[in-house]
């Protein structure tokens, strides 16, 4: 799915690229079929026809940086039932290069992954990587943290670097404020027209337009108004998960779900915690992303419904329980805690269990909420989840409590 990228504040589509926009749904490669919707809360059970298969929604989509997942090959990936996965536009412009790719038949034959690839703009390395980067109307221009080199990556370059795309947005660090921000949103929007307009495969690469507007509502409500003018297959919801308050994102998101089209998939972008997850499950989200599973994995901590477990820790030297007892993943039907903690002293292969684990238990945990939803009881799933995370509703986030009673669950005490 492609991303476009927010702007400065000028008028922003022209006249002759709405028309592109509309046909541009008509011959999407992508349908979205609403399963099930819950009566209480904006959660909802959907599925999503994407050329290589079939996704089911609320799904998380374990992060490949530069086609591949860090620790865990294809297969594998495969074999825990995942149906999509990202890459990253930025570093795969950067390592291994465009070219390569192209001769490898694309990003699915280069890393042999049969199924969905969702490949992000670029954007987010506009914050990530500010210091090398500087952003202009053309688009945004880096200097390669690997050889010193610049380039420049537009909307049209980051489009033909992708396969199903996000389009390039001109992203802001969501703790900015100021005209900063409003000018990036004008700017995304005048980069989606360009982003639509360079998309030469329109019956086999789905472009998601990005809602930006920082933590203003005014200019969230703005971009949604008028992105959604332009007849793209999805949305993705941008430019949160940058260190703002919880408060504030919460409150963004559901704005957000509130304004997109119901029959429209609604991607947030950069959400990978479990109590986030499930949260803006209910707020209406449908697709979520982040580097967190396969990151923490690495530093030996594994996804509980508890919380995380650190592997590494003395208490687990002689512990001959799985990680969870409950879970299904290879690495916990075939080995214990007391065999992790001894093989993360002097073995990767640690880092390499510790990730199956963790995408098995992102994956696994949408599923649960996705059949809560079906069997009309995803209000009874979330306070079930919140019990076993938290050991005291004390506990709770305030946060969390808040956006849950915005769509009317009410958390009990215990």
């Amino acid at each position: 799915m492609a991303a476009p990228i927010d702007s400065a504040s000028d008028v922003v589509a022209s006249k002759t690229s709405m028309p592109s926009l509309k046909s541009l749904s008509a011959v999407s490669p992508l349908t979205l079929r609403i399963i099930a919707e819950c009566p209480v809360t904006k959660a909802r059970a959907c599925d999503l026809k994407l050329p290589h298969s079939l996704v089911n929604t609320p799904v998380f989509m374990p992060v490949g940086t530069q086609g591949t997942l860090k620790g865990i090959t294809s297969d594998q990936l495969e074999d825990l039932g995942c149906k999509i996965c990202l890459g990253n536009t930025y570093h795969l412009g950067m390592r291994p290069g465009p070219a390569l790719i192209e001769k490898a038949n694309g990003l699915h034959g280069f890393m042999n992954w049969k199924r969905n690839l969702l490949t992000d703009s670029g954007g987010f390395q506009m914050v990530s990587l500010v210091e090398l980067s500087e952003v202009t109307e053309e688009g945004v221009k880096f200097k390669s943290p690997y050889d010193g080199n610049e380039i420049l990556l537009t909307p049209e370059k980051s489009i033909e670097i992708q396969t199903a795309s996000v389009r390039l947005d001109d992203v802001v660090s969501s703790t900015v404020t100021g005209p900063r921000v409003e000018e990036a949103m004008h700017r995304s929007i005048r980069w989606l027209d360009r982003c639509i307009g360079a998309n030469q495969n329109p019956e086999k690469q789905n472009l998601f337009a990005i809602i930006q507007g920082g933590l203003s509502a005014d200019l969230r409500k703005t971009c949604l108004d008028e992105m959604t003018k332009r007849d793209v297959p999805g949305f993705a919801i941008g430019g949160l998960s940058g260190g703002e308050e919880k408060d504030d994102f919460w409150r963004m998101v559901t704005l957000s779900t509130e304004h997109l089209p119901r029959h429209k998939p609604r991607y947030l972008m950069g959400v990978g915690y479990a109590v986030d997850l499930v949260v803006c499950v209910a707020l209406g989200c449908d697709m979520f992303d982040c580097v967190f599973p396969t990151r923490t994995a690495r530093f030996g901590s594994a996804l509980v419904p508890w919380g995380s477990l650190q592997v590494k820790q003395k208490q687990y030297a002689k512990d001959f329980q799985p990680i969870d007892p409950d879970c299904k993943c290879p690495t916990c039907k075939r080995h214990s805690r007391a065999y992790l903690h001894a093989l993360f002293k002097n073995d990767t292969a640690a880092m390499h269990h510790i990730t199956i684990h963790n995408i098995s238990y992102q994956l696994t945990l949408m599923l649960s909420a996705r059949q809560s939803i079906i069997d009309g009881r995803f209000p009874d799933f979330v306070k079930n989840f919140m019990r076993k995370m938290f050991p005291s509703s004390d506990q709770y986030p305030s946060w969390a409590v808040d956006a849950l009673a915005s769509v009317n669950i009410t958390l009990d005490q215990h």
